[in-house]
Order: structure tokens, then C-alpha cells, then sequence
């Protein structure tokens, strides 16, 4: 019995598992002696894209009722170690290694957490917990002590997370008098990764609904209340989330591959790790090349193809069937700003697509249907 281990339970790991399962089927006899394994040390398959709307514990599916129809094994666990030369895993708190055959790295990646004065006190919608924390802060704002930003939230970075965090702040503070939404963004201008095209109309719904933005300056401190801004200035804030940039998962340093400056392992066209046998990278992991020699973003719009096409290939490679190549479809980006508008870009510069009302139905389609397993 051969076994592919899938170390990761998110959107490349769900996709590689379906994957791995459909083509372990069409292999027929030769697939019979396949086992898939899962490891995740959660029991949800959580809706990452999803976690700056109000209520965030809906975001999640529960792994099982997506993996037991497809014969996949799960295992609930945290892969804490990788050795590619005996080839297995470590599991934390498990008596032994996991040995595999073939390995798809899913794991995903995490928000940069700064080292500045005060960073404890910052909230993040990184993981479910952290999403959940903050909208319980939200909801109980009445109840902190008086102060002068008491009902004022900033927001620091204005990539896609904080936009769209910021675009739902207004509706979830309205009950609040005087509140006030601060998007704070290091660059010169609000939104720089989004695209020149879209950016009026993003500050134009944002700003319509109140939100401010402080720009060309960075976070140095925060005690709680107060942040301390890199341009000598100060912001009264009672709650402070930050979104800056992602990094790879740290299991991607225990591969002995090459990695790029966001931590993720280059993959060939067939998303194995280069020089690194029976290894394949998926998702936020993995360097993977695009559209005109460019490389994917970290987001769940290349996470699902590369996880597919990932475990398709694992599988592959173990039964003879041909290997699938990561072609998936061309980059776009549907940014949500609000109840009831939206923007879509297409391509790598970002011309708009569609606006308001239509593309907030779009947006409403990819987080409740095409982003399900």
C-alpha cells in the first residue's frame, strides 16, 4: 500500500484530497493501493476569505462531511517536522512519525506579526479565533472605558484584507455614536496593490461611508489606546487590527528546496518541489508561475487549482496516469466594500471589470458558492 500524505486542511489541501481521490478512482486497480491521508490539526476546512465579515464562525466546513465520502483518512494533527530523506512527518503529540510516499504541502500561511511596542494588543481576522475575538470586540465597544477612541477602529494596511475589513466597519459600528473606521497604509497612497484604476473607486465608496484614511506612515508603538505613528503623529484608538502582508507556512524552511522571499518553496509546472523528490507544494506554499511568467498570489483564488492539481499529481506519480500541468484561470480580483457595492479587475494591471451592484453579486456568488468544497 502506497500513501500520500496531504499536511494541511485548508483550501490547497481540501482540493488536493478531492483530487488525489477523483483520479485514485479513475486509476482503477492500480489505484486500489493508494491511501490518502489528510493531516490538519483542525476540524474545519475554515473560510479564510471570509473572515473580515460580521460573524465569523460561520466561516467553516466541517472536514469530515467533505473527506469520509471520498475515502480520505483524516488525521487531526499538526505536522511539526518534515524529513524528506526518510521520508515522513512529525506529528506534535503523536507517539510516531507518519511515513509517506509522495507528500503534498498545504500548509498555508499566516499574517506577519510585527515586533513593535504594544503588539499584543493588536487584533488580527488571520485564523477563526482571531476573527471571532475581534467581532466580540466589536459588539462590546459600550463596554470599554470612556476615552476619546473608544468607538474608533484602525485599520493598518490597505491590501486586500484591510479594504475589505474597512468596507464592512461602518455597518458593524453604526450603533456606536461618533465612531470612526482609520485605515492606516505605510505607502503614499491608500490600496497601492489594487490597481490605479480601481483605487477612486474604492476610496470613493469607503470614504462615502465615512471611512478615513492616514497615509505614508507606519505603526512604531500602541499601548492599547493610543497609536504611535512613524510621522510624529498620534491616533486614539481602543481597537487596532492589522493586516499586513503573509508569509509561508515555517514548514516550507524543513523542505530543502528554494524559496522565495515570502517563504514559499519554487514548484515546477507540475507543482513538485525543485530537487526535492516525492515532494509536491500547494497553495500559499508554493511559488508557482501564472499567466506571463508571473507568479501566483497568496490567495485561495490559486490555492484551489494548485491544491488540485497538486494532489492530482501525487497520485499520478504513483499510478502511472499522466500528470496534470497548473494552468489555472487568469488573475482577477473582486474586492467587497461594503453592504452593497464591489469592484472586479481583471489581469495582472488591474482594469476594472465590473462595479457597484453587479459586482457585489459576483462577490456574494464566490464567498457562498465557488469558495465551498
Amino acid at each position: 500500500m502506497s500513501r500520500i500524505v496531504i499536511a494541511g486542511g485548508g483550501f490547497a489541501g481540501v482540493w488536493a484530497a478531492k483530487a488525489a481521490a477523483r483520479i485514485r478512482r479513475q486509476a482503477g486497480r492500480a489505484g486500489e493501493g493508494v491511501e490518502i491521508v489528510l493531516v490538519a490539526p483542525g476540524d474545519d476546512l475554515v473560510l479564510r476569505p471570509r473572515l473580515y465579515e460580521p460573524r465569523p464562525e460561520r466561516m467553516r466546513v466541517a472536514l469530515d462531511d467533505v473527506l469520509a465520502p471520498l475515502g480520505v483518512r483524516r488525521v487531526r494533527a499538526e505536522v511539526a517536522d518534515v524529513d524528506t530523506g526518510e521520508r515522513r512527518v512529525a506529528l506534535a503529540g503523536a507517539d510516531g512519525p507518519l511515513p509517506y510516499d509522495r507528500l503534498v504541502l498545504a500548509t498555508g500561511s499566516r499574517v506577519r506579526k510585527p515586533a513593535l511596542p504594544g503588539g499584543g494588543a493588536l487584533h488580527y481576522i488571520d485564523t477563526l479565533t482571531e476573527a471571532h475575538a475581534l467581532d466580540l470586540r466589536l459588539r462590546s465597544l459600550a463596554e470599554l472605558p470612556q476615552g476619546p477612541g473608544r468607538f474608533t477602529v484602525a485599520v493598518v494596511g490597505s491590501g486586500l484584507a484591510g479594504i475589505e475589513l474597512a468596507g464592512t466597519l461602518p455597518e458593524r459600528l453604526s450603533a456606536y455614536p461618533g465612531a470612526r473606521v482609520v485605515v492606516v497604509e505605510r505607502e503614499a497612497l491608500p490600496a497601492p496593490g489594487l490597481g490605479d484604476r480601481a483605487r477612486p473607486l474604492i476610496l470613493g465608496a469607503l470614504e462615502g461611508a465615512g471611512v478615513e484614511h492616514r497615509t505614508g506612515c507606519s505603526v512604531d508603538a500602541y499601548d492599547g489606546s493610543v497609536l504611535k505613528l512613524s510621522d510624529g503623529t498620534y491616533l486614539d484608538a481602543a481597537t487596532v487590527v492589522w493586516t499586513g502582508g503573509l508569509v509561508a507556512s515555517p514548514l516550507t524552511d524543513r523542505i530543502p528546496g528554494t524559496r522565495d522571499g515570502l517563504g514559499r518553496l519554487l514548484v515546477d509546472g507540475q507543482l513538485r518541489v525543485a530537487g526535492v523528490e516525492g515532494v509536491f507544494a500547494a497553495g500559499d506554499t508554493a511559488a508557482a508561475e501564472v499567466e506571463g511568467g508571473r507568479t501566483a498570489t497568496q490567495s485561495c483564488q490559486y490555492a484551489i487549482p494548485s491544491g488540485a492539481t497538486a494532489g492530482h499529481n501525487a497520485v499520478a506519480d504513483l499510478t502511472g496516469e499522466p500528470f496534470a500541468l497548473f494552468r489555472p484561470d487568469p488573475y482577477v480580483t473582486c474586492v467587497d466594500l461594503g453592504p452593497e457595492e464591489a469592484v472586479l479587475t481583471t489581469g495582472w494591471d488591474r482594469e476594472v471589470a465590473r462595479t457597484g451592484a453587479d459586482a457585489k453579486q459576483l462577490k456574494r456568488h464566490i464567498n457562498t458558492r465557488l469558495i465551498y468544497p
